[in-house]
């Protein structure tokens, strides 16, 4: 079967070039060489890393690290109730995907309500602490300064209370480098909890909660020179596209749906929860027999794994392969 591949490079939507292939050569294992090369089965197959997104009850703990380089880290959250401290961050933009239940993000620059499938971003030296319930969120630490690329949906505001029942308590701040990294704190101090939230009033800057536009297969909502965030739209049904990132990883959150991912490093059937990093220069496709999203993250820079892995992709056969095709045409 020929498919067609586009090859991307981060900072544009259009690709370089595109090329006619054939899908079975371009999954299997290569052609016999007399030069030597690393064999096609010396690959490891790509890693799923997985957290329910149905809240589980358990003690309050930091936020699990999934991904991390010198630049860059990601991590998962479950919360519910208040996060121990305020935290403010030395060196990077904290980016936030909101994925289940509610949660007030209370800051210097306002207070805002998550729902889930909105992203917001704390820039650099802004206080901030979470009330949550029941919820879970991503989190992008990136080193500062992070544009927004879409209008916002709505900005903080200055609230008081900042949720039902509050009342001004002893409180810490935790003042952090090296991307937030637990345990990475520079010093943890009390302060005036009313004092900081109404830093709001003495500062023109708020929060932009953004959310995706729906009727777009990518959104692209957040950018730097050595990354991109943004939000992919899957449909049923339609051609079966490969894309080759040459000048990036590519790391995604399923966050609704399921889907099929086809790479040269395995085929991976992947549900909301699921993270997965292809490589720079791994050809892949998606395929949906249900609508659904995922976050995408591209970074310049290699970003490994740092979670347990979950599951392993499967190799590829041109049985599975077959059985898929035929899933999608029933």
């Amino acid at each position: 079967m020929s498919v067609n591949e586009d090859l991307m490079v981060m900072a544009s939507d259009q690709p370089l070039q595109s090329v006619v292939r054939d899908e079975h050569l371009l999954l299997a294992p290569p052609h016999p060489s007399k030069v030597p090369m690393k064999l096609w089965d010396e690959h490891p197959p790509l890693t799923v890393v997985h957290y329910p997104q149905e809240y589980q009850e358990e003690a309050y703990a930091p936020p699990r690290g999934v991904y991390e380089n010198d630049e860059i880290r990601v991590e998962w959250q479950k919360l519910d109730g208040r996060q121990p401290f305020y935290h403010r961050n030395c060196d990077v933009d904290e980016l936030c995907y909101q994925i289940a239940g509610e949660r007030t993000l209370m800051t210097e620059l306002g207070v805002v309500e998550h729902r889930p499938g909105e992203f917001s971003r704390i820039p650099r030296g802004v206080a901030h602490d979470n009330y949550s319930r029941a919820a879970s969120h991503l989190l992008f630490y990136i080193p500062a300064p992070v544009a927004e690329l879409v209008p916002a949906q709505r900005e903080s505001q200055a609230v008081f209370p900042p949720f039902p029942g509050w009342q001004p308590a002893p409180a810490n701040e935790a003042v952090s480098w090296n991307l937030g990294t637990p345990g990475r704190d520079i010093t943890i101090f009390g302060v005036d909890e009313q004092r900081l939230l109404e830093h709001v009033h003495n500062d023109d800057r708020r929060l932009q909660v953004l959310r995706p536009d729906r009727s777009q297969d990518t959104t692209w909502l957040y950018g730097t020179d050595r990354v991109r965030i943004g939000l992919v739209n899957t449909v049923p049904g339609g051609e079966r596209r490969y894309r080759r990132t040459l000048d990036a990883d590519e790391i995604q959150y399923q966050a609704n749906g399921h889907r099929t991912l086809i790479t040269q490093h395995g085929i991976l059937d992947l549900k909301p929860g699921d993270f997965v990093r292809i490589p720079l220069g791994i050809s892949y496709a998606s395929v949906a027999t249900e609508a659904g999203d995922y976050v995408s993250l591209l970074s310049r820079s290699e970003v490994p794994q740092i979670a347990k892995t979950s599951r392993t992709a499967d190799y590829y056969s041109p049985e599975r392969l077959a059985a898929l095709t035929a899933e999608v045409h029933s």
